[in-house]
């Protein structure tokens, strides 16, 4: 077949800009052949490079005693202590969902648990961050529809507990929705594994299934913005099949206990090409590969498309070459596809043959360490409108726009379709706050917990990417963890714009400065960018996956209170309405500042709650909605009315941070206040928990009445109950 010839538009709809190829004509001498101008477009994306991000990344605090390894492996591996250790990571796969919502979301979910077994370590737990447009966009309920299917229909098939994420709806979604993956798995610590490839001479065996067209391009597409040609982008998307996921993880756990593997990488974004040059780079060797030998499930595949194509489940192994015919008779055991492609080479090349002839000869480790890097220009994103007058409005009615809209009503419809129990580890199932799941074997638990709220973020980047950081560290307290380490997916539009890239890089500086004051380093994420469609961003949507640790199950804080408890809330409240859910869900109002994060404050008040678990009976952090919103969905949870001895509206739904909701029994409320005194902690008696209604002040309403409408209110809105 004749291969392209190299033309300024082949250049440009491979996303190189003209000084990024003149930068390739310099490395190599010359004119690339169309499978190297292919290598080159997929290393070089902002998807693989990190490009436009790298500088500020860096500025992320991604170590402490906890923490085996940090960014810039498949995932974050963090101790907890007996020989055991947590891997987990977050990654975006926004633009395949919009696409193909069903195998979008799928293959999302495909790409992080890989992510996480190819270290050594068995998934015990999967969460999603999910963004939409505006419940009345025509595209919305298609969406909504096909992401939720296609996670549970890939993590139910598989076997996975889905314990817990998030999920909004904002019209900056409405061309670009949001799909954030994520997932943990246990693994020993002396048994985890790397993607360092060492040795030279050594096999380089291809793992899986076999190679398609499928997702050619997907991660050059994933670092663009959409316009009017996005159906031509379809084919970039991978389709997943999860029955022969789980028999990949059962063999790549088997392999790896043999003691076969010398290093190992998934396939991901840029399949072939991004898993062998970073297993070559990391260890300082080239890359031979031989793709005649490659697995293919279609004919005729060209070099091109086999380097780029991103067919689901499949690794990249380099493997100790007397143990080839154990481990291949693993594979073929689990009947798997395992080919030795290649070998490593002691020359920096990254040598591609096909049919007897040489496709790509590159300098490997320019791929990788000469990608461009951009200190690209910002400036801060203007202030927000000044929070105007704000209408009347009872408690009553006030609740009822919240739990009457898609953002804030209960999400059973979504997590119902999820099996959140298989593994028969999990300790609390979506919808109560973080997902929990036991470490098996052993008295220890673990908490799992999404947050972010773009709207803060928006208004004011710096306070709003601490507030992310916050809110997901409160999650794990409030649950009675200690946090122990987080992941990022940083979620935002154009880069190329001083105002996006200004969000970003104040988000990064806000998210770094919690992560200092809480201890709570970040130890994997991922970046997506060119978050847009024709020329309107996204919301900036940095979500924080958060990981917590506790000794024993029996330390954790039960979610339900029970009838009788007191009402206790930890923390100051001034009323802060500014960029509120009651704001924007009541009245269209997306104003003001974001509230101010106090990360001293956060710190104490969380400490605070810790050691004094024992005196409580349950406990929420308070976020969206504020003390209001936080009180109904405990109480109605636990099938209870509450009390509050306040109607003022400021007070029942301000978003001042730093706050807990706390159940106590009398006697453990009058010594939760006593040790707050003593402590300087705020703590102050709220209201109570019983009886059949909702009762803010002098104002109130049957719980049946409101339970009703926050049970029904998502399904109803996007038409999704017929």
């Amino acid at each position: 077949m004749t291969e392209p010839q190299i033309t300024p538009d082949l250049v440009a709809a491979h996303g190189l800009k003209p000084d990024e190829y003149a930068r390739i004509l310099e490395i190599i001498g010359r004119t690339p052949s169309f499978t190297e101008l292919g290598i080159f477009s997929a290393m070089w994306n902002e998807h693989c490079s990190y490009k436009s991000s790298k500088k500020w990344l860096r500025t992320l605090p991604t170590t402490g005693p906890q923490v085996i390894c940090g960014p810039g492996e498949n995932a974050g591996v963090v101790d907890i202590g007996d020989g055991q250790a947590v891997i987990f990571k977050m990654e975006s796969h926004n633009h395949p969902s919009y696409i193909e919502p069903y195998q979008g979301a799928a293959t999302g979910v495909g790409g992080i648990l890989r992510d996480v077994f190819t270290m050594g370590a068995r998934p015990v737990a999967a969460m999603n961050a999910l963004s939409f447009g505006a419940p009345a966009h025509p595209r919305t309920r298609h969406l909504v529809k096909g992401v939720v299917e296609g996670i549970g229909g890939y993590g139910n098939a598989f076997g996975v507990p889905t314990v817990g994420g998030e999920v909004r709806f904002h019209r900056s979604y409405n061309g670009n929705c949001l799909v954030n993956a994520f997932a943990a798995g246990i693994a020993q610590t002396d048994a985890i594994f790397y993607s360092r490839a060492s040795g030279v001479g050594m096999p380089v065996v291809y793992l899986g299934a076999r190679t398609g067209r499928d997702g050619v391009g997907g991660a050059t597409m994933a670092s663009a913005e959409f316009d009017d040609s996005i159906e031509e982008k379809r084919p970039t998307v991978q389709v997943g099949d999860p029955f022969t996921e789980k028999r990949l993880l059962e063999a790549c756990l088997e392999l790896m206990a043999s003691g076969a593997v010398i290093s190992i990488q998934d396939m991901g974004a840029a399949g072939l090409t991004c898993s062998a040059v970073e297993m070559g780079d990391k260890g300082g060797l080239g890359i031979r590969l031989e793709l005649d030998r490659v697995p293919q499930r279609e004919t005729g595949m060209t070099a091109y498309e086999m380097m780029l194509s991103e067919s689901q489940e499949r690794m990249l192994m380099v493997l100790r070459p007397e143990k080839e015919a154990a481990a291949k008779a693993i594979f073929d055991k689990w009947d798997l596809d395992f080919a030795v492609i290649g070998h490593t080479i002691a020359e920096d090349r990254f040598l591609i043959l096909h049919g007897n002839e040489v496709k790509a000869d590159l300098p490997l480790s320019r791929l990788s360490s000469s990608a461009p890097e951009y200190d690209r220009p910002w400036t801060p994103p203007p202030a927000p409108p000044p929070l105007p007058a704000i209408p009347a409005i009872g408690p009553i009615e006030a609740l009822k726009a919240l739990i009457g809209s898609p953002s804030h009503a209960h999400k059973a419809w979504v997590w119902e379709q999820y099996d959140s129990q298989v593994m028969a580890d999990t300790l609390r199932t979506p919808g109560l706050g973080a997902g929990i799941v036991r470490v098996h074997g052993t008295p220890k638990a673990l908490a799992f917990t999404a947050d972010v709220t773009p709207r803060y973020v928006r208004a004011d980047p710096l306070q709003g990417g601490r507030q992310a950081v916050a809110e997901a560290w409160r999650n794990l307290v409030a649950a009675g963890t200690r946090p122990l380490a987080a992941t990022d997916n940083l979620n935002f539009g154009n880069p190329e714009k001083p105002e996006i890239m200004g969000q970003f890089v104040l988000a990064i500086r806000g998210i770094a400065e919690a992560c200092r004051a809480l201890d709570f380093p970040i130890v994997s994420g991922n970046v997506s960018l060119y978050n847009e469609t024709d020329g309107s961003a996204i919301l900036p949507t940095p979500t924080i996956g958060g990981v917590g640790l506790a000794q024993r199950a029996a330390d954790l804080i039960p979610a339900l209170p029970g009838a009788g408890d007191i009402a206790l809330l930890i923390g100051a409240t001034a009323g802060h309405l500014g960029q509120s859910a009651l704001l924007a869900e009541a009245f269209g109002i997306e104003a003001g500042d974001a509230p101010p994060v106090d990360l001293a404050a956060e710190r104490r008040n969380g400490e605070f709650l810790l050691a004094h678990r024992a005196l409580v009976t349950a406990a929420t952090d308070l976020s969206d909605g504020g003390l209001a919103l936080a009180a109904f969905e405990m109480a109605a949870n636990a099938g209870l009315g509450v009390a509050l001895d306040t109607d003022d509206i400021a007070q029942l739904f301000g978003e001042d941070q730093a706050r807990y909701l706390v159940a106590a029994r009398p006697e453990g409320a009058a010594a939760l206040r006593r040790a707050a005194e003593a402590a300087g902690v705020p703590v102050a008696a709220v209201g109570r928990f019983g009886g059949d209604a909702v009762i803010f002040g002098s104002r109130s309403a049957p719980l049946a009445d409101l339970d009703a409408l926050w049970r029904t209110a998502f399904a109803a809105t996007l038409g999704l109950d017929g």
